[in-house]
């Protein structure tokens, strides 16, 4: 799953880091891809990522093998980072000129025989090669979008790209998930923002919308995500749920309200029965 917006500050690598951490604390084995020179997704999974660290940067430029790269993240169990290095900075003017430049992710993930149940590709906010690359290497395409003035802005540059990823690199790429981001629900602009995305992106539109939050702003600074920082907090819980969605839509199951109430022991054993 690519998650992808070319608008900065839209709570991609937020999204990525949350999800990622529950669907791991439901039993899966998920694997983050940090595509952001910024290494933002690497910090908040509390991962090393100097310059002297091997990295996802090794994989696309020297096609250093990805099991190579990847490291476990210490306080989730069956989460693992494949860490962005400064270096990743200069690889958008240096892919230009080699081989097979927008599938050299596509190639490594194909080569990595680590069992997963999903991986989550935090890109940079452009489309430059390095988006490309996750676009071509993922099945689906997850596009938070934050629940403020001008949220649908720029939309329309990502979604032609990935249809022109479709039409010539990768047939099966679409755009699975929308999730809306930052929502406050005391303004009226935040309700209005979220009809305008649900009318115009219907069923691709998770039902669980991500709240302003501090705590989920704070967990990064500490090396965490939310769910390990403040489990209880409304941000960890949003998530919790978010992911919840997103791993029932995988399995095929029909998601409705009754989910929201399900006990914690039930949702355990229910989203471990779907994998």
């Amino acid at each position: 799953m690519v998650v992808a917006n070319q608008k900065g500050g839209v709570g991609k690598t937020t999204t990525t880091v949350n999800l990622a951490a529950s669907l791991a604390l439901h039993g899966g084995r998920v694997l983050v891809i940090d595509l952001d020179p910024q290494g933002n997704a690497s910090t908040a999974l509390g991962i090393d990522h100097h310059a002297e660290v091997p990295s996802i940067y090794d994989v696309l430029i020297d096609s250093r093998p990805l099991s190579e790269v990847v490291q476990p993240v210490p306080d989730v169990e069956g989460l693992f980072c494949a860490p962005a290095t400064i270096d990743l900075a200069g690889a958008e003017i240096e892919l230009v000129s080699l081989v097979a430049r927008e599938s050299r992710l596509e190639r490594a993930i194909l080569a990595y025989e680590q069992p997963l149940d999903y991986i989550l590709i935090d890109c940079p906010p452009s489309l430059g090669l390095l988006t490309v690359n996750a676009l071509v290497a993922g099945a689906e395409v997850l596009i938070p979008i934050q629940c403020e003035y001008y949220a649908l802005e720029g939309l329309g540059q990502l979604l032609r790209n990935v249809d022109l990823v479709r039409g010539h690199l990768n047939p099966n790429l679409h755009v699975s998930t929308i999730l809306l981001t930052m929502y406050d629900g005391r303004t009226r602009l935040a309700s209005q923002v979220a009809d305008e995305v649900r009318s115009h992106f219907g069923e691709e539109v998770l039902r669980t919308s991500i709240p302003r939050s501090v705590r989920i702003s704070e967990a990064p600074s500490y090396g965490q995500t939310v769910l390990t920082y403040d489990p209880g907090s409304s941000g960890a819980l949003s998530y919790l749920e978010a992911a919840r969605e997103i791993a029932l839509r995988g399995a095929g199951v029909a998601y409705d309200a009754q989910h929201a109430h399900m006990g914690a022991h039930s949702e355990q054993s229910m989203v471990e029965g779907i994998q």
